[in-house]
């Protein structure tokens, strides 16, 4: 019977029973228990009673998501970034070695809120270069509907924290529309940022539909630190919840921005790390590896997988070069725990309001592993998005203009740590974010605590399975069938299975046979032990444009194959040896992948700068007219002027001593700014930190009202120099040449300002004076894409 009838049928047999109310969603009003009469004298009053749709006594629901973030990191599993919340829940439940992420951020959140395929959900990979390929497009479909919309229709309050990332990137400006933001998908409370990243110490936060500034400080300390602003404000609506709807059980998803990029944390959090990677990625990957095998956490037949032929020895970098590096590690090290203590304040607080013995707690250490897009160590890890190439000397001399090693970690860096780091954090598997082919990328521990539900047991346990499985696995221990209709919409089936046979049996027989990965076209194939994969055409820690990308035909790419249930790290390739069965998986991927519609193979690199940067998700306007001053527009969404040829004009009046900023793009690790300072007018392309080209009008802007033009123009294609013509009245006041441009963003999480510069600033001419407001007045500004 096919997906439409059934749905017909079931909507007709609902009309006439409630039995199977419950898979058509929302449920419909109780009806009114009185009956009226003419008069109060002839009605029956009898106040109604609101149905109970979950079991008596339905368990409270924690997920906690931590970001990019490797295997061979926590020290609950043997790595040696201090974990206590993670070994707190693994301690008090059960944990689980062979669970999988998709390798990529927006993909896995998607596949983790739906159970469905990331691809089934529009989200092959982030939102930042998303394309019109319906596995690609950024978009859950609303036949997809998140365990948010499902639990609060069945009676839970339900809130998110965090990094969403799943909104697309034209739609998240304060006028909507709405529908794909959280409270779009059923999260009635939603604090944290919308884009994949974000500033620690600045971010551009959204509270519900609305975006607001964060408070001055954090965690009961004397400064802001994002992690700590989002367990506060979690602390506060699990007090609210209590006070106003006790009778309720709540559901939060807490995903902190850490550890993905920028590394930023409060110095004292990486001082407690000084010291500890002094040998370098190699020794500690050697070190993680033998505790994880002493601690059972691995079988002891594993083998350790070589460091990839591209990457870096530690014994290969400079003398001069490894302070830098080693003080990458100790920040991201220090960001890890201090994102992990935050967590455990949440849980902190639902065991104060003795709600502990019936919440269950899955704790993911990773939507994918450790990241390697700080290629070979950075202080701008923008770089990597837009595909720039840098030397490490580029980034020591810039860091040295700035400071030197101690800012690292603070509001002038964006920086993340070289790709060996996050290699060695993926012990003992091959690879890391964003390879779908290599349990590095995929392969992310998870413990699970639900004192009421699960006994605690320290064996680990090995079945195979994957973020798709978290919502059937919550139906399940909620009574929950899986719903036909949500909100009118008829539902996409799902695709995961629940784990819940596995809690209290750690040897208990698998259930998830088959299993596809596949991230910008680094892909994988599970089935019932055997795992098949294809590198894909680059390696996420090699900078630039990777070498015969614009020649790459999936077809021709080499496969290898790996018997998992024997090779645990997929040490061994038997791809020669068992030619025949490596062919049966080859066949059952592109099965999946036209089922799951991750068609064409590579879809995910279309708006890359590889291929397509114009396709990015932009701004569908080449023209915006602004009568007053506005500030706070998305990045996403505003004029891209670092990548298009552009003229802004602008009409302002200019005081006696004039200064502050005209315009703003994006914010101190990458972006534009035009300003006057000292009655001079200044234009600065701020390029990841890394370079910075400057023009000065050669004078004093004249006093009254005025026309100032900037035009902006490529001299070569998207990403190469770029002219820039500075103009007063019409006349030529400067010149200057940006030797290369950008050529998707600056920035992830960062706005486009007129009058002010309201993120973190763009240019150190007026960093100790942000926001640098304008002392004039600016009147009608035009801007306009040039042909």
């Amino acid at each position: 019977m096919n997906r439409l009838f059934r749905v017909i049928l079931f909507v007709c047999l609902f009309s006439i029973s409630d039995i199977q109310a419950q898979q058509v969603l929302p449920f419909p009003p109780t009806p009114s228990a009185s009956k009226a009469g003419v008069t109060m004298e002839t009605s029956t009053y009898k106040k109604r009673v609101e149905e109970r749709h979950l079991p008596k006594n339905a368990p409270n629901i924690l997920i906690i998501l931590i970001d990019d973030a490797g295997a061979g990191a926590p020290s609950t599993y043997g790595g040696e970034v201090n974990t206590p919340t993670l070994s707190r829940v693994a301690n008090q439940g059960i944990s689980y070695n062979r669970f999988h992420s998709t390798a990529m951020c927006s993909p896995t959140r998607a596949a983790l809120l739906t159970g469905r395929n990331h691809t089934r959900v529009g989200n092959g990979q982030i939102a930042a270069i998303a394309n019109d390929f319906d596995g690609f497009s950024g978009i859950i479909p609303k036949s997809c509907a998140t365990v948010a919309e499902v639990l609060k229709d069945y009676g839970y309050n339900t809130s998110a924290f965090g990094k969403w990332h799943n909104t697309p990137e034209d739609q998240i400006t304060s006028k909507g529309p709405f529908d794909y933001w959280p409270t779009g998908y059923g999260f009635e409370y939603f604090y944290g940022f919308l884009a994949g990243e974000a500033s620690q110490w600045e971010p551009t936060l959204v509270r519900n539909n609305i975006y607001v500034e964060h408070p001055k400080t954090s965690g009961g300390h004397k400064y802001y630190h994002l992690s700590e602003d989002i367990a506060d404000d979690a602390i506060h609506w699990l007090r609210e919840q209590k006070a106003y709807a006790p009778d309720k059980p709540f559901f939060i998803y807490w995903a902190p921005g850490a550890a993905h990029g920028p590394h930023q944390v409060p110095k004292e959090w990486s001082d407690k790390y000084k010291g500890k990677f002094d040998d370098g990625w190699d020794k500690y990957r050697e070190r993680v590896f033998a505790r994880e095998k002493k601690l059972g956490w691995i079988p002891p037949n594993t083998q350790l997988t070589p460091r990839p032929e591209s990457m870096a020895s530690w014994e290969s970098i400079p003398e001069s070069e490894k302070p830098f590096q080693r003080r990458l590690m100790e920040i991201w090290a220090g960001f890890a725990e201090h994102a992990d203590f935050n967590a455990g304040r949440v849980i902190d607080e639902i065991e104060k309001m003795g709600e502990l013995d019936n919440t269950l707690i899955f704790y993911i250490w990773g939507d994918n592993g450790s990241s390697s897009e700080g290629l070979n160590g950075t202080i701008s890890e923008q770089l990597a998005q837009n595909g720039i190439s840098t030397t490490i000397g580029d980034h020591i001399k810039a860091l040295n203009e700035l400071g030197g090693l101690d800012i690292l970690g603070g509001p002038k860096t964006d920086n993340m740590f070289h790709a060996g780091w996050a290699w060695a954090c993926s012990a003992p598997y091959r690879g890391t974010k964003l390879q779908g082919a290599y349990f590095g990328g995929t392969r992310q521990p998870m413990a699970i605590m639900w004192p009421k539900g699960i006994k605690h047991d320290n064996a680990p346990r090995s079945q195979f399975h994957h973020v798709v499985d978290i919502v059937p696995t919550i139906y399940e221990i909620d009574s929950i069938p899986n719903p036909e209709i949500v909100n009118g919409f008829a539902q996409d089936e799902i695709d995961g299975v629940s784990i819940k046979y596995s809690f209290n049996d750690a040897k208990a027989a698998g259930t998830r046979h088959t299993q596809f990965f596949d991230i910008m076209a680094s892909r994988g194939i599970y089935q019932d032990g055997w795992f098949a994969s294809a590198r894909g055409p680059r390696e996420p820690w090699v900078s630039g444009i990777p070498k015969g990308i614009k020649e790459w035909n999936p077809l021709t790419d080499q496969w290898q194959l790996y018997h998992i249930d024997e090779d645990w790290s997929q040490a061994n390739d038997l791809a020669a040896k068992e030619p025949k069965k490596l062919e049966e998986l080859k066949a059952l991927f592109l099965t999946e992948s036209a089922r799951n519609k991750n068609l064409p193979i590579g879809g995910g690199l279309w708006s890359t700068p590889f291929y397509h940067p114009e396709d990015a998700p932009a701004s569908p306007f080449t023209e915006w007219s602004f009568d007053h001053p506005i500030v706070g527009m998305p990045e996403s969404t505003a004029p891209k002027l670092g990548k298009n040829s552009s003229k802004v004009k602008m009409d302002v009046k200019v005081p006696a001593n004039a200064n502050g900023v005209l315009y703003a793009l994006a914010g101190f690790s990458g972006g534009i700014t035009c300003f006057v300072k000292d009655g001079y007018l200044n234009y600065e392309f701020n390029l990841f930190e890394v370079e910075r080209t400057k023009v000065k009008s050669k004078e004093k802007l004249p006093v009254g009202d005025i026309k100032i033009e900037v035009e902006s123009r490529l001299t070569d294609k998207i990403g190469g120099p770029m002219k820039v013509t500075l103009k007063v009245n019409g006349k030529t006041v400067g010149e200057g040449k940006v030797s290369r441009a950008m050529s998707l963003h600056f920035t992830s999480n960062a706005t486009f300002d007129l009058g002010a510069d309201l993120d973190s600033p763009v240019s150190l001419d007026y960093f100790d004076k942000s926001p640098f407001m304008f002392n004039g007045t600016i009147g009608k500004t035009v801007i306009k894409y040039l042909k």
